[in-house]
């Protein structure tokens, strides 16, 4: 199983960012997927999930209304698109295998890539 983020860039609030995550070595189109970060010295936290197809999507409530998840299947792929970033959003952020529930978001399942850095300016 290989998860490759990429995307991540330092960028000035307000602006905007799309990360990808190419997946491999496991059956991409029956497994969940979700982007987590992790800031410098906190906790990792869940920021958004999706279901295999693409149907559900969850997000965290300080994203909502700013980033969108989405899959293309035929590509193995997943996106996290990022809109109107705040510094606050400045993290590492990792694609996961997951499985999507509606009061956690996502739970990890066992697959993680090496992480993307998003680092936003004010």
């Amino acid at each position: 199983v290989q998860l490759v983020e990429s995307g991540g860039a330092s960028v000035q609030a307000g602006g905007s960012l799309r990360l990808s995550c190419t997946a491999s070595g496991f059956s991409f189109d029956e497994t969940d997927m979700a982007w987590w970060r992790q800031a410098p010295g906190k906790e990792r936290e869940v920021v958004s999930c999706i279901s295999y197809g693409g149907v559900r999507v969850y997000y965290k409530d300080s994203v909502k209304g700013r980033f969108t998840i989405s899959r293309e299947n035929a590509w193995n792929k997943v996106y996290l698109q990022m809109n109107k970033l705040k510094p606050e959003d400045s993290a590492t952020y990792y694609c996961a295998t997951a499985r999507c529930e509606t009061q956690r978001i996502g739970v990890a399942t066992g697959y993680w890539g090496q992480g993307t850095q998003v680092i936003v300016s004010s």
